[in-house]
């Protein structure tokens, strides 16, 4: 197969494999349209539909689709063309998705930054992506994002407007949104194969790289993620992931107008107001990182009819715990619960259970793979074929497949010559089909020459009931090179050491040489926008500690 850098109307530079394009369009897997297409039929079909809920605030369809035409029209007014890039750094507050539609109608890029970002990531961030207009809040969370970016403007030539959403400044959302809706015929053609998204890995180990979807890739998953789970025109979607992650965007953004369901967001995470939400509006799909399950559940464990209207939860974006996810059956036995796994260059690369019945299958392994996920596990160092069953490193290829990385660099060690994209993973396929995350290539601690996964450690930990959640991380040994530091969250009036911990490992049945051998009880975990721990902060942390 021949990959060729194709250079974007963006200016940024693709991987394309015309073969597997070809294939992908013939299989019905790329459609020759964009969102804006979508949004058309489902406006023909009822306009006056819900189409979000924040809040106190309900907008319908036509709502969306009328300011999306205003805000189109103050984009062509300010010149910007196909391939331009236009960023956010907005809570999930409803405006979002107009700029998501806005920005598709006139072919621009849309950089989502996630609003806990602050001087040094913005800088990095607009600056890489060339971003020539940003949306931001005035004051949320008692940071002055407006006073940010302005103060950044001198370091970015790029940029040209800063926009204040929901407070005052020199542009804000009521003048760039509130002017005449565009005249359709006005609006540019868009290439489908044209990048739609350029959003940035939350920098876990390194800095930010910036992932380029398609509207080809991004919304064959969207589509496909419809049809899988299935969701229905019936359904209410609540959804507090940010905006601004992966997961979020595809739910406030493109969700309402493939599957046509109505969705509810949260801009600030609070597992009761959350459980309230859910009850109020009848919400019926949600997902999230294990946190968010994690917290939902233990207030809820009094009261769980208060989330009876759940049909459908997905589990992923960093370590889920089988026992987790079993909780949440016996809770809740007319959901369905489940673990999921991808990334922000592979988006939902695995499909969840459909039936009560595979219950078994939802909690032990991280998804199904399904064509046109292709998906293949190797020896970490030969890049040789495993057997079924055995560990090895994660790698994938398909048309939900990202089309590169902004830095060509970062290109050159993360695809193998047939497009295969090294996931960063370790797992196992197990079941015939099924995928087993054991941990991050990168998370391997190696004592005594021994490679031990903590992730094996960690979903044990989780069990016990003093501990609310569980990071290990490797720290350096004069003895064995390396061991395991846990950081450990308490459940209230809890406690542990490593006696405790021992015995516990013992009596699973685990060898004593993946045990960790120090301890740290924290109040809380460095995370990322969408709840991964942070573990290059951990290890790090436990660079320096004294044992």
């Amino acid at each position: 197969m021949d990959w060729i850098s194709k250079t974007d109307p963006s200016g940024f530079k693709l991987r394309w494999c015309e073969e597997l394009a070809q294939r992908w369009y013939a299989e019905g897997h790329w459609l020759d349209e964009t969102l804006v297409d979508a949004a058309r039929a489902r406006m023909a079909e009822n306009p006056d539909a819900l189409f979000q809920i924040e809040g106190e605030q309900r907008v319908t369809r036509r709502e969306v689709w009328e300011a999306s035409l205003r805000l189109a029209g103050w984009f062509l007014s300010r010149g910007l063309k196909p391939g331009d890039v236009i960023s956010f750094q907005l809570p999930n507050w409803t405006e979002t998705p107009v700029i998501g539609l806005a920005a598709r109608m006139c072919g621009l890029v849309i950089n989502p930054i996630p609003p806990i970002y602050r001087e040094a990531e913005l800088e990095f961030i607009l600056g890489d992506c060339g971003s020539k207009a940003v949306f931001v809040p005035g004051t949320f969370r008692n940071c002055d994002h407006a006073a940010m970016v302005e103060g950044l403007r001198g370091k970015l030539p790029a940029l040209r407007d800063v926009i204040v959403v929901r407070d005052s400044g020199a542009l804000t959302w009521d003048q760039v949104a509130g002017g005449d809706p565009v005249d359709e015929s006005a609006l540019p053609a868009v290439d489908p194969a044209s990048v739609l998204i350029a959003m940035y890995t939350s920098g876990t180990t390194g800095k930010p790289k910036g992932v380029l979807h398609t509207h080809l890739s991004y919304g064959h998953r969207v589509r496909a993620m419809a049809a899988n789970y299935p969701i229905l025109a019936t359904d209410v979607s609540f959804m507090p992931s940010p905006v601004t992650h992966i997961t979020g965007a595809i739910w406030a953004f493109d969700m309402p107008w493939i599957a046509g369901n109505g969705s509810v967001l949260m801009d600030v995470w609070s597992p009761a107001d959350g459980i309230a939400c859910i009850e109020r509006h009848g919400c019926t799909v949600t997902g999230g990182a294990t946190p968010f399950l994690q917290q939902m559940l233990d207030v809820a464990e009094t009261t769980p009819e208060r989330l009876a209207s759940l049909k459908l939860f997905f589990c992923g974006g960093t370590t889920v715990s089988p026992e987790l996810i079993m909780r949440a059956n016996r809770m809740l036995p007319g959901a369905l619960f489940f673990r999921a796994y991808g990334s922000t260059e592979m988006i939902t690369a695995t499909w969840g259970i459909q039936d009560r019945a595979d219950a078994k299958y939802g909690a032990e392994t991280d998804g199904r793979i399904d064509y046109p996920v292709e998906m293949r596990i190797v020896d970490a160092v030969t890049d040789e074929p495993g057997a079924e069953g055995e560990e090895g490193e994660i790698l994938m290829r398909g048309p939900g497949l990202f089309a590169g990385y902004i830095d060509q660099a970062d290109n050159e060690s993360s695809f193998l010559p047939d497009g295969f994209f090294r996931m960063g993973d370790l797992g196992r396929q197990v079941y015939g089909n099924w995928l087993v995350i054991t941990g991050r290539k990168k998370d391997i601690i190696i004592r005594s020459g021994e490679n031990i996964s903590p992730k094996e450690v960690e979903d044990v930990l989780f069990g016990h009931p003093a501990v609310a959640e569980v990071a290990i991380v490797a720290m350096p040994s004069a003895v064995t090179g390396e061991k395991g530091c846990a950081f450990i969250i308490l459940r209230a009036g809890e406690t542990i050491d490593l006696p405790e911990i021992q015995r516990f490992l013992t009596a699973a049945g685990l060898a004593k040489q993946k045990f960790p051998e120090h301890l740290v009880i924290v109040d809380d975990l460095p995370r990322v926008p969408s709840g991964k721990v942070r573990k290059d902060v951990l290890r790090n942390q436990a660079k320096y500690l004294v044992t």
